[in-house]
């Protein structure tokens, strides 16, 4: 059977490509506004390497014009003169904080230099008859800015994917809230009308002589109780259901009674506890049967009529991550594990979602339903603990105290 959920996972992919595409596109698109704004700056500075030259050498009258349009226009790109590569003669557009002492600022110009011969070469400029200066220089703020820009904009994209990701995934959740609420209802609805006129027909044969007596109506009773209990748990569905200390030991012999009775007699129930037996969980019964039946059921399809199962229950160490208020309180498990043919690992994270199955004829509803109950209204966890292809399945139920 094809998952329900093969297309949420589409738009999932699709969310996650086009936020790379929009990404790859953002990060080429700035690397070659950076180029561009990388070639004026070197642009700009092989000009002004020329000014300076021309006013040093040249005594024309121009000197004034170049000095202002040109070196002093240089407002962004930090520039550090030197006549040696170590000295510094000169510097421009470098932030010197006023409290600095003049030994801090030759650091300060050292480390600057550093930063410099790192990023650029230096440029030659040659000043009267031979004297040889060099001009370092390194990006402008704004060069800088646009480099780190793609890495922003990187963030900001995964953040609005990851948040449309995430609302998109609450709000199908949102949808398969009311689809299975509906369900439950409506069928919680189809159930009374037969339930009624069967609990007039069990009265009417119970009156009459002909069964008096038979043994049949007794189990017709039991499974008219039975059918009660089912509507009332798909009643329950969509309310928020009622948490009581209960016995945990009875309540699981109790689900376990009911349904051995109406399986193959080859399979063989086992129930196995490491607390005393008047350790008590917060459940709400009638769900919680469900979930132990829907397990069971599914282990003795699993081991086709004839194995066993057995249901152990033990303490574990709470998990606060897994608690949604305050302090996480003390928990209690059950493993319930089967002689089935098992999971393959491919299969695990598959088993709980709705339409999954590997069986001929179902829904495959019952996993999904037991883990819903489980996990929102129990606040508890349901998992595949261990499973190994040939030799079975443990399935562990996480309830708190």
């Amino acid at each position: 059977m094809i998952p329900i959920y093969s297309q949420k996972t589409r738009i999932k992919i699709l969310i996650a490509v086009l936020a790379l595409l929009i990404g790859a596109a953002t990060v080429i698109y700035t690397n070659w506004l950076v180029q561009r704004v990388s070639q004026r700056e070197q642009q700009q500075i092989q000009l002004y390497a020329k000014a300076l030259q021309y006013i040093i050498n040249s005594e024309a009258e121009t000197n004034t014009f170049v000095f202002n349009e040109i070196i002093s226009n240089n407002t962004t790109i930090p520039v550090i003169l030197s006549s040696d590569g170590k000295d510094i003669t000169n510097a421009k557009n470098i932030s010197m904080p006023a409290h600095l002492s003049p030994a801090d600022s030759v650091t300060l110009l050292g480390s600057e230099l550093l930063l410099m011969k790192q990023q650029h070469p230096p440029i030659i400029v040659k000043f009267g008859a031979g004297q040889v200066n060099y001009i370092f220089y390194r990006d402008s703020e704004l060069l800088r800015q646009l480099r780190t820009y793609p890495l922003v904009q990187l963030v900001v994209i995964g953040c609005l994917a990851v948040i449309a990701y995430f609302a998109f995934s609450s709000s199908r959740r949102a949808e398969q809230n009311r689809v299975w609420v509906g369900l439950a209802k409506e069928t919680a609805h189809q159930l009374g009308t037969p339930l009624s006129s069967l609990v007039g027909w069990q009265n009417y044969l119970r009156d009459s002589d002909r069964f008096k007596d038979e043994p049949i109506v007794e189990e017709l009773g039991k499974d008219i109780r039975r059918l009660e209990i089912i509507t009332e748990r798909f009643s329950n569905i969509g309310s928020v259901p009622v948490l009581k200390d209960e016995n945990l030991f009875q309540t699981t012999r109790n689900a376990i009674e009911y349904l051995q009775s109406r399986v193959s007699k080859k399979v063989i129930f086992k129930i196995e506890s490491d607390l005393p037996m008047d350790t008590p969980a917060r459940i709400n019964v009638p769900l919680f049967d469900w979930v132990i039946e829907n397990i069971c059921k599914n282990a003795v399809d699993a081991m086709e009529g004839r194995g066993s199962i057995t249901l152990h229950l033990r303490r574990v160490r709470t998990r606060r991550t897994w608690y949604r208020r305050g302090t996480p309180p003390r928990q209690v498990a059950i493993d319930i594990t089967d002689t089935g043919k098992g999971i393959p690992k491919n299969k695990l994270e598959s088993v709980f979602m709705p339409g999954f199955t590997t069986k001929k004829r179902g829904w495959g509803l019952g996993l999904a339903l037991a883990k819903r109950i489980i996990e929102n209204y129990h606040e508890g966890r349901l998992f595949v603990k261990w499973s190994e292809p040939g030799r079975g399945t443990t399935f562990r139920v996480v309830l708190n105290q």
